[in-house]
C-alpha cells in the first residue's frame, strides 16, 4: 500500500490546479485543448470512485440474470450473445432494470451533469 496522497487525490489536485490557476491564464484553442484535458482528469477521478463498487454490483446482476459464473467482460458477452440470438429479450426478467442501472451507473462515470441522468436521479 502507498503513502497518502491517494492516486485520486493527486488527479484532482492537478485538475483544481490547472482549473483554478492556469486556465484564466490560457486563451484560444490551447484553452480548449486544457478544459479537455481537465476534463479527462475528472473523468479518470470518477471512475477511479466508481467503477469497483458499480462493475461488482453489474457482475452480481449478469450472474442472476444469466445463471452462470464467470469474469464481467464474459458475462457480458455472454448476454450479447443471447440477445443476439433472441434467447433474452426485454420481456426476460430483470434484463430491463439490469440495462438500465448499468447505464446509469456509466453515465455518473461518465456525463454525470449530463440533464436527463440527473432528472431520472431526482425521480428515484
Amino acid at each position: 500500500m502507498q503513502d497518502e496522497p491517494t492516486p485520486t487525490e493527486l488527479i484532482k489536485a492537478v485538475a483544481d490546479f490547472l482549473r483554478n490557476e492556469i486556465t484564466p491564464t490560457i486563451k484560444g484553442h490551447n484553452a480548449f485543448k486544457l478544459r479537455v484535458g481537465i476534463n479527462a482528469l475528472d473523468l479518470v477521478t470518477r471512475q477511479l470512485a466508481l467503477e469497483q463498487g458499480s462493475d461488482a454490483a453489474e457482475a452480481v446482476r449478469l450472474k442472476q440474470l444469466l445463471g452462470m459464473d464467470g469474469s464481467l467482460l464474459e458475462l457480458n458477452r455472454a448476454l450479447s450473445e443471447k440477445i443476439s440470438k433472441g434467447e433474452v429479450d426485454l420481456q426476460t426478467p430483470g434484463l430491463a432494470e439490469h440495462l438500465w442501472q448499468t447505464t446509469m451507473d456509466k453515465l455518473a462515470v461518465d456525463q454525470p451533469n449530463y440533464g436527463s441522468y440527473k432528472r431520472e436521479l431526482e425521480n428515484k
